[in-house]
């Protein structure tokens, strides 16, 4: 095999249906948690898993632990939009949050933005239901007043309808909205997909012309393609942890296995360590005037 690669055995395996705490109480030596361990060690740059969602939140928070300040990880996964391409936080790491916590959210994938979009100050916006401060629930009218108040490019409220527009480089949410927000896109995606593929196949004018267009249709599908983003990181733990799909393809894997590469090379955790301990201190200094 690749010189490049070396094999370390795990005798266990954690299934897609099983409940992730069970991989702290009785699978240590499943291969979720190994490769977690192997970060833990220094042995590995990061680790990439297609498996059970839960199971590798579970093992990243157990066995790397939190950056000193995080209060909860969170989810970040990239989005194409008509501008090139955006990231999404939480998207399914937290069902319930305070404004808080959004707050960290937005400091994380800030600095996540920075390194993989390439972009010094990303423009940083919060999904709500209307573009206006007063709008959305108690928790995101609390979250717009500090984003608000922070030192981030932040632009505001941003509607769902316009997170593919590319309003915002980071979009911000709690991961019970961010998971169902990214799950209705994907099927919009797909039934797109099938039903333009139906339309040609079903006429003979679509079937003519499909030469002269198949060029703009796979460049349009490479642009909404998952496995060309190939994971989302776990951002705020004490290590690299990318989450995949579980129907990842061999390119899915190869693109998170890059992307996950690029970020321990990069130090984004470090980065957003120091974010964060800057945040507290601000935090304090307020406190005591």
């Amino acid at each position: 095999h690749d010189p490049r690669l070396s094999i370390k055995h795990a005798s266990q395996v954690v299934e897609m249906h099983e409940s992730p705490a069970a991989v702290a109480r009785k699978k240590r030596d499943s291969s979720i948690w190994v490769a977690t361990e192997l970060v833990k060690s220094g042995e590995a740059g990061a680790v990439v898993s297609p498996g059970n969602t839960g199971a590798s939140m579970v093992a990243s928070f157990f066995v790397l632990g939190l950056i000193k300040g995080v209060e909860r990880p969170a989810i970040a996964t990239s989005l194409p939009t008509l501008t090139g391409e955006a990231i999404m936080l939480d998207v399914g790491a937290n069902v319930d949050c305070t404004a808080n916590h959004l707050e960290q959210f937005a400091l994380m994938g800030n600095e996540y933005g920075k390194h993989l979009l390439g972009k010094p100050n990303p423009r940083v916006g919060l999904l709500s239901i209307g573009e206006e401060d007063s709008k959305g629930n108690e928790v995101t009218k609390e979250a717009f007043k500090l984003l608000k108040a922070s030192s981030m490019n932040f632009v505001g409220n941003v509607e769902g309808r316009d997170v593919y527009s590319g309003i915002a480089d980071v979009v911000v949410c709690d991961g019970f909205i961010g998971n169902v927000a990214l799950k209705i896109s994907e099927g919009v995606a797909e039934m797109i997909k099938r039903l333009l593929l139906k339309e040609i196949s079903g006429h003979f004018l679509g079937r003519l012309a499909y030469p002269l267009i198949a060029s703009p249709l796979a460049n349009l599908k490479r642009k909404i393609d998952y496995a060309e983003f190939g994971g989302a990181p776990l951002l705020g733990v004490n290590g690299v942890t990318m989450i995949c799909h579980g129907r990842s393809s061999a390119k899915a894997i190869k693109n998170a296995i890059r992307r996950a590469k690029g970020m321990a090379e990069g130090g984004v955790r470090e980065l957003i360590q120091r974010d964060i301990e800057e945040s507290h201190s601000h935090s304090a200094m307020e406190s005591e005037q």
